[in-house]
Parts: C-alpha cells; structure tokens; sequence
C-alpha cells in the first residue's frame, strides 16, 4: 500500500492561489488513480478532484472546476493541486488518496473507493 504525504497548506488571502503537493512512498505509484479531497470544521469530508493513472484525465467538483487543477508527476511520484482564485469556503483541511482500480469520475469521486489516505494539510482562506 502506498504511503502519502501532502504538504503545501498555509493561510492565504481571498483570491490568492496556493499549489499542495502529495507525495508518495511505498508503492508503485503511476499505477494509482489519484484523488483530493477536504474536510471543513464541522462538515463531512467532500471531493474535490481526482486524477488518472496517466494524467490524461481529469474530474472536478463544480466548486473547484475551472479554479483548481489537478496534475501529476510520475516520476517523483507526487500529485499537485493548484487552487486559484481563492475564497474563504475552500478553507479545510485537504487530503489526497490512492486508489489502485481508477475508474471515471463517478468512481472516484467516492471516498471510500481509495485504498491509502494521506495525513492531510491546512487551508485558511482569509476574507
């Protein structure tokens, strides 16, 4: 099972952009279909987006689409998550996961679908 770590959380200004890297460790990697994923205070875990073993596809949630990116380095073995254009309710806690069958975005973006989770990281959007 593959380890992972993400990193890159920090507080920031509404409209300022932030890049969260997930690293893994432990498995091989470019065979995982990669998904983020955030939690508010108070609230259950939502998608975010996710992407394929390749790169070559893509799925947001309508909240982010169009603001963030998702894109992966294989290998580094590390997925990114460039969040642009900023607001104050993207602020959560943000994990990245592995999941080993990938799928389309209906599987993915099912949390229970991912094999490994990484420990997660802050994001504070201030107004």
């Amino acid at each position: 099972q593959v380890q992972l770590i993400e990193s890159g959380g920090r507080l920031v200004q509404d409209g300022g952009s932030l890049r969260l890297s997930c690293a893994a460790s432990g498995g091989t990697f470019r065979i995982y279909a990669m998904g983020w994923f955030r939690q508010a205070p108070g609230k259950e875990r939502e998608f975010v987006g996710a992407i394929s073993w390749s790169g070559g596809n893509t799925y947001y949630s309508d909240s982010v689409e169009g603001r963030f990116i998702i894109s992966r380095d294989n290998a580094k073995n590390t997925v990114y998550l460039q969040m642009n254009s900023l607001k104050p309710e993207d602020t959560a806690v943000y994990y990245c996961a592995a999941d080993r069958f990938g799928g389309g975005r209906s599987r993915l973006a099912r949390d229970d679908e991912y094999d490994s989770w990484g420990q997660g990281t802050q994001v504070t959007v201030s107004s």
